[in-house]
């Protein structure tokens, strides 16, 4: 089923989806690297499913004929000079104005139709982001590394932090205006959707998935993604985002390792000096000594790390609440 939306006039932002009776704006976003092959065919689909939508396409220093094709096929062609998804992503929710964004690659693999549902469903239950899960028919459309990887960091994902996605690294979602503009976007490169997806579940947003079609590279199209150097990156953001959000746990556990190494060290130690009196091993007296002190270093550094990680949360969640929900007073 199809929705009906109209590109809304220019409004003051502190009340743009909240006035009752007006439409939604949309902005279809597409950031692009070297997608000659693929952008057009992107933006006519996205032009075709979501008819008054505002579709901008970031060129983010294309080589080829990027931008001269999607400016040919209507869309609002712009520039990010700094090298990466993430900073493509940051920019595109700073400059961008609408109450809805559809985020999606210019690679013509997502299925545009599926767009009216994924914003459908996100004005009708109100919800802040929605991941259209991908789900292919075709091999060559979701490599098995890919696949595998993906599979892999989900899982993790749940395990850190209790909830997740079936899909964390699906470039296909949509947000509402208040989430875009509260988002603090630090990630550069492929890492940001795994950013995007703590950011939700740690501010405990209002969230939704929908399985959608995934289709192959069309032909002169390759990926940009690098399955070992970028899933490495995604792993390593995923660690330093929880270390980051759950401080008290990982220094806990770092405070844990350091103090069972030590009791193991010190237990021959200790047995010596009841039958002798001697601590012949000085230098490993001394290491369990300074393996004891930085364990408690470690456990005191969660917690005073934890309560500025709280504070910080806090005041994320207020940035957030001070837009209005999506859909609120239609």
């Amino acid at each position: 089923m199809l929705v009906e939306m109209a590109v809304g006039r220019s409004r003051a932002e502190d009340g743009a989806s909240g006035v009752a009776g007006a439409c939604p704006r949309v902005a279809v976003l597409l950031p692009c690297y070297n997608e000659e092959a693929a952008i057009g065919a992107t933006v006519r689909a996205f032009r075709a499913a979501l008819p008054d939508a505002k579709i901008y396409v970031y060129n983010n220093n294309s080589r080829d004929r990027t931008a001269e094709v999607a400016r040919a096929a209507g869309a609002v062609v712009r520039a990010e000079r700094m090298q990466g998804k993430g900073h493509v992503v940051r920019r595109m929710f700073a400059d961008v104005e609408a109450d809805i964004y559809v985020m999606a690659d210019g690679d013509a693999t997502y299925d545009a139709a599926a767009a009216p549902e994924l914003v459908r469903m996100l004005l009708d239950e109100q919800l802040d982001m929605v991941v259209g899960a991908r789900r292919s028919e075709v091999e060559q459309a979701y490599r098995r590394g890919h696949r595998l990887g993906n599979r892999a960091l989900t899982g993790l994902l749940a395990n850190l932090f209790g909830r997740s996605f079936t899909d964390i690294l699906s470039g296909y979602r949509v947000f509402s205006r208040r989430f875009a503009k509260s988002f603090p976007v630090l990630s550069s490169g492929f890492e940001i959707e795994t950013e995007i997806s703590v950011h939700a579940l740690e501010l405990a947003m209002p969230v939704g998935e929908a399985v959608t079609a995934y289709a192959a590279r069309p032909a002169g199209s390759a990926s940009k993604l690098s399955t070992y150097r970028d899933g490495w990156r995604i792993l390593r953001t995923i660690l330093n985002l929880y270390r980051y959000e759950r401080p008290a746990f990982f220094f806990g556990l770092v405070a844990l390792a350091l103090l069972t190494t030590a009791i193991v060290l010190a237990g021959p130690l200790v047995v010596t000096f009841l039958r002798t009196g001697l601590v012949p091993r000085f230098p490993t007296a001394i290491l369990v000594t300074g393996l004891g002190i930085v364990s408690v270093l470690s456990f005191f550094a969660g917690l005073i790390l934890d309560t500025v990680t709280r504070g910080r949360r806090e005041m994320r969640r207020l940035a957030y609440l001070s837009f209005p929900a999506p859909g609120a007073g239609a």
